[in-house]
Parts: structure tokens; C-alpha cells; sequence
């Protein structure tokens, strides 16, 4: 049987959810197709569980700590159960805004199976032959999983089930030392779990400013987590029960291995090659317009590599609704892309950091760095760790900017719609209310006004000389 629509979504994650939810409204004829359950990672692995289970984890460390108050408690008691009860209830309250029947209310046809494209004009699943005038890949991504000796047979779990845990191990040596591997490491150790991060690069969150990555670093070996940098493991054995890692020739010994070393693209199942749809190990290549090699069919989210985040995936949806639907005109601009690592301390991050400033504008920038320390906020919470540290041109042009601490995630946005709409720094420094945490965007940003000043000699004088004319008339 085959069916004609304007528009073939294939994947029912952030992307595709959006698409096919906007498309409807839009009055087109939109089939999504979904081999598993629509919500996609960010719902059921990933943004929702993860960070229910990291407020939980703060709450813990909160409690376990408040004697820094002169708040006393008698005994510290974490059910697990009960925190993974949480993190479903979040989970389901969520999830109705995900669901098949929400979207088959909108008129989208749902379609739940395994398919394939067989042409590039034809893409089919249980039997039916769906096709359309536009496709759209949004299959998302899964764990990438290393070829290490032994760790199959030993096993090991991923974030695709850590929230399944009904108990906590006593202990867990996590693979990798990027973002997901920090919170959830971070998290679990809250909770009261040895931890182990074996990172192969020379830092956490390679990715990020180095001293931001280092504040985190020093956070959690304070609190008792174990770190090995620039490591691989090298082997993996079962002893006496135990899971045991080769490190270095070290010996690692744990109850589980967790597994996050990055992504790979869910792409091997849909039959690219019949498609005429090209792609690589990162992930389906796509244009400005976000079409593939098939001008027909486009990609949005994880499976075109790029930015992994749910929100660029949803940012990404947009250009496609209008280059599908109607003409190919607008192009993804990756220009203010923002993210955040929510461990404690947060780490947001948006444009170029640092080092990638002096790599490509060498001596013609200005960094701005305010502690967190300065703000009278941040000392009332006892959370003073961090920095603001925005990188700007001669001229005050925004390129980047990094935020580390508490509600870093949060305190990003502004720095963000200045970026967006081509603001100067200076359009930072307005009136902030006092006290919050947001007064480190707008001390960070007065920085370049008395680096100006401090720098421009001829102004000094001419200041110097009118005050003392003014106290020689007597004013």
C-alpha cells in the first residue's frame, strides 16, 4: 500500500516532534514514523531523567552539608528507589506532550516500526510505502561503545539504563569525561556511590575553558570523586565478581562500568545508499539549508553530528518547516548556539571560548573575567566558586563568553540576546537588581569601560584638568 504526504518524518524525537507538530498546524498532510516511543533521548535517557536525578543528588549534598549554616540533622538517609520514583514522575507528567495521541490529535499519523528507504522518493515500514514531496531524517543518536577486550562479556550500562537502576551500586567506573559522564558522575557520587571518571584527554569538558573545567575538576575530587586523565582503558576483566578495568596497567575494581565516551548517529538502519544519501561516521552531511545530498530529504539533531542539544535540534526543526513546506530559502546560522553543563558548580558556555579567541584574533581581543566571589548574592548562598569571563573585540563586539557557577544555565540568556542582536558589551551594564546573581553580567561588562579608561591616557588628563578647573572656581 502506498500513501502520499507532504511531509515524511522519520524519528519522534525534539526535532521531528516539532516539525511534524508545526507542519500539522500548518494544515500539511505529515506522517511521523518512530521505531520505538516517541520523546526521543532528551525524554526518556537524557535532559528530563538527568536532571531530576541531579536535583535530587543537591538536595542530598545540600542536607549532608547544611552544618555550614548551623543547620544540624541527625541522619542522612537517600532511599534510591524512592529518587528514581521522582525522576518517573517527572518523566511522565512530561511525557503526554510527546505522545502519540497528542500528535494523532493534531492530525499527524503515527506510525510506530522499523523502516527503510528503498528509493530515494520512497521510505517504507510495516509493509506500507510512504512517500512524500519532503522527508525529514531525525533519528537522533545512541551511546558510542569502545572495542575494549572484555567489556561485553563483563557489561556495562549506558545512560540509556542508569535510570532503570532499581539499586545503587557501591561503586562505578565511568568511561569518558565529557558532559553526561560529569553529571551523572557527580550525581551518583552524591547519592553515595565510589566514583571513578577515566577521561582520555588532559581535562574534564575538553571542550571548555580550561579554568572553568579546572574549578569542576577541583569540586570533585573535594568531593571524593577519582580522576584519571589522558587514559584509556585498556582491558577489561571479571574477578571474584568484580568488574576490573586495566588503566595504565592499574587495576580499576568496580561493581559497574558506565559508558560515555560520545555518540554515534542512528543512521545504519534507514538504507542511505538507496536514498542516494550521503554520510559519515559523524553523521548524515547536510547543506546550509539543512538539506542532505538528496535535496528532497533533510536532517535535523543528533544524526547530522554538529550540536548536540535538544534546543539545536528544535532551532534546527524551524529551518527545515519553512525549507520543506514551502520554499529553500533560509539558512542555519550556528552563530549563538548556547549550552550548559549542569554539574555543581554549572558551566554555560556560548560563541568561542578563550583559547579559540587568541587561535584565530591572536592579541585583538579584551577578556572580561569577574569572579563570583564579588557578587553579594553569590556570598549570602555560600556560593561563591566561578567566574563570568566574556571575550569581546577592541570594539566591544560579543564573540563568546563563559559562565561558571551557580545558575550559570540560567545567567547565560542575556549575555545570549546581546549576542543575538549584535549588541555591544556595554549593553550589558544596565540596571540589574540588587542582589542577584545576574549583577556578575553587568560587573563583567563594566570591566571594558574602565579597561578603556585605564587605557586612554589623553581622557585621563583632560578629566584631571577639568576637576581641577572646578575647584579653582570653587564649585
Amino acid at each position: 500500500m502506498t500513501k502520499e504526504y507532504n511531509l515524511v518524518i522519520i524519528g519522534g524525537g525534539a526535532g521531528g516532534l516539532v516539525v511534524a507538530s508545526a507542519a500539522a498546524q500548518l494544515k500539511a498532510k505529515v506522517v511521523l514514523v518512530e521505531k520505538h516511543r516517541l520523546g526521543g533521548d532528551c525524554l526518556w535517557y537524557g535532559c528530563v531523567p538527568s536532571k531530576s536525578l541531579i536535583h535530587g543528588s543537591r538536595i542530598a549534598y545540600q542536607v549532608k552539608n547544611s552544618h555550614n549554616l548551623g543547620i544540624y540533622h541527625d541522619n542522612l538517609q537517600i532511599q534510591f528507589s524512592e529518587v528514581i520514583s521522582h525522576v518517573e514522575k517527572v518523566i511522565s507528567t512530561i511525557e503526554p506532550n510527546d505522545s502519540p495521541e497528542r500528535f494523532r490529535g493534531l492530525g499527524v499519523d503515527v506510525i510506530f516500526g522499523d523502516g527503510e528507504f528503498i528509493d530515494e522518493n520512497t521510505f517504507k515500514v510495516n509493509q506500507k510505502l510512504l512517500k512524500a514531496r519532503n522527508f525529514v531524517i531525525s533519528t537522533g543518536s545512541s551511546p558510542k561503545i569502545p572495542d575494549i577486550v572484555g567489556l561485553s562479556e563483563a557489561g556495562f550500562i549506558t545512560n540509556e539504563q542508569v535510570f532503570s537502576l532499581t539499586q545503587l551500586p557501591q561503586s562505578i567506573i565511568i568511561m569518558g569525561g565529557g558532559a553526561i559522564a560529569c553529571e551523572l558522575g557527580q550525581a551518583l557520587r552524591r547519592l553515595g556511590v565510589q566514583i571513578t571518571i577515566i577521561a582520555s584527554r588532559d581535562q574534564l569538558l575538553p571542550k571548555e575553558d580550561a579554568e572553568a573545567s579546572k574549578i569542576i575538576e577541583n569540586q570533585f575530587i573535594e568531593e571524593g570523586i577519582k580522576i584519571i586523565k589522558s587514559a584509556k582503558a585498556e582491558k577489561v576483566e571479571i574477578i571474584d565478581g568484580k568488574k576490573v578495568v586495566i588503566v595504565n596497567g592499574e587495576k580499576l575494581i568496580a561493581e559497574e562500568i558506565l559508558v560515555s565516551i560520545g555518540r554515534t548517529p542512528n543512521i545504519k538502519s534507514l538504507n542511505l545508499e538507496k536514498a542516494k544519501v550521503k554520510y559519515n561516521h559523524q553523521g548524515i552531511e547536510v547543506n546550509n539549508k539543512l538539506q542532505t545530498s538528496n535535496k528532497k530529504i533533510y536532517g535535523c539533531g543528533d544524526v547530522i553530528g554538529g550540536y548536540q542539544f535538544t534546543h539545536v535540534a528544535g532551532y534546527e526543526a524551524t529551518i527545515i518547516l519553512q525549507n520543506a513546506l514551502f520554499f529553500p530559502t533560509k539558512n542555519v546560522d550556528y552563530r549563538v548556539i548556547p549550552w550548559a553543563t549542569f554539574t555543581s558548580p554549572e558551566l554555560a558556555r556560548v560563541g568561542i571560548n578563550e583559547s579559540q579567541a587568541r587561535e584565530i584574533y591572536g592579541d585583538n581581543i579584551i577578556i572580561l573575567k569577574q569572579e563570583m566571589k564579588e557578587v553579594d548574592r553569590a556570598q549570602t548562598e555560600g556560593n561563591i566558586q566561578g567566574f563570568s569571563k566574556i571575550i569581546v573585540t577592541l570594539k566591544g563586539d560579543i564573540l563568546g563568553a563563559t559562565i561558571i557557577g551557580e545558575s550559570a544555565g540560567e545567567l547565560i540568556h542575556e549575555i545570549v540576546l546581546a549576542m543575538k542582536n549584535n549588541l555591544k558589551v556595554t549593553a550589558l551594564t544596565g540596571i540589574h537588581i540588587y542582589p542577584t546573581l545576574s549583577e556578575i553580567n553587568s560587573k563583567t561588562a563594566l570591566l571594558f569601560t574602565k579597561q578603556k579608561y585605564a587605557q586612554n591616557k589623553f581622557l585621563q588628563q583632560l578629566l584631571n584638568n577639568f576637576f581641577r578647573f572646578r575647584r579653582w572656581l570653587g564649585f
